[in-house]
């Protein structure tokens, strides 16, 4: 599995990429600089909380948006967004991310081992989500078998 999906970064080196880019906005008149507000994203898309992976998302988001991204700049947002979609359990947004990315080089292997791994956590997921909803079939199919024991001792 690609390591970045299980890697995450410490909370004291989120805090100082957070400092810097609320830093920024305070005195670039509400706007951070794009490197700034990548390295802040790339903080939050290796963040232990969803909700930190969301904001890193949407940062990503905007700055691929943005007109002035470059193919440099645009191959590291995508590779990203594919990881941080990949964290929320995204996974075909995360899929379509790596893709694109691949589109524009095929022969990056960090994407090709991230598209391995996304497919890979999108196996895991449907097995565990088979496995509960055959979980919930046999205890369904328990009540019934007990209500209709029930019903034939009265």
């Amino acid at each position: 599995m690609a390591e970045v999906l299980t890697d995450f970064v410490s909370e004291e080196y989120l805090q100082e990429f957070e400092a810097k880019y609320n830093d920024e906005l305070k005195n670039g008149n509400g706007k951070a600089s794009d490197e700034t507000t990548f390295q802040y994203a790339w903080c939050l898309t290796r963040s232990r909380l969803l909700s930190d992976v969301k904001k890193g998302v949407t940062l990503l988001e905007k700055l691929l948006k943005s007109k002035s991204t470059d193919q440099t700049h645009k191959r590291d947002y995508l590779y990203y967004l594919a990881v941080g979609h990949t964290r929320l359990k995204d996974f075909n947004i995360g899929l379509k991310y790596v893709k694109t990315l691949l589109q524009l080089e095929p022969g990056n292997r960090q994407a090709q081992e991230l598209e391995k791994a996304i497919k890979s956590q999108m196996e895991t997921e449907a097995i565990k989500g088979a496995a509960i909803a055959g979980g919930g079939i046999l205890f369904a199919g328990a009540l019934v078998g007990l209500g209709m024991a029930l019903l034939k001792k009265k």
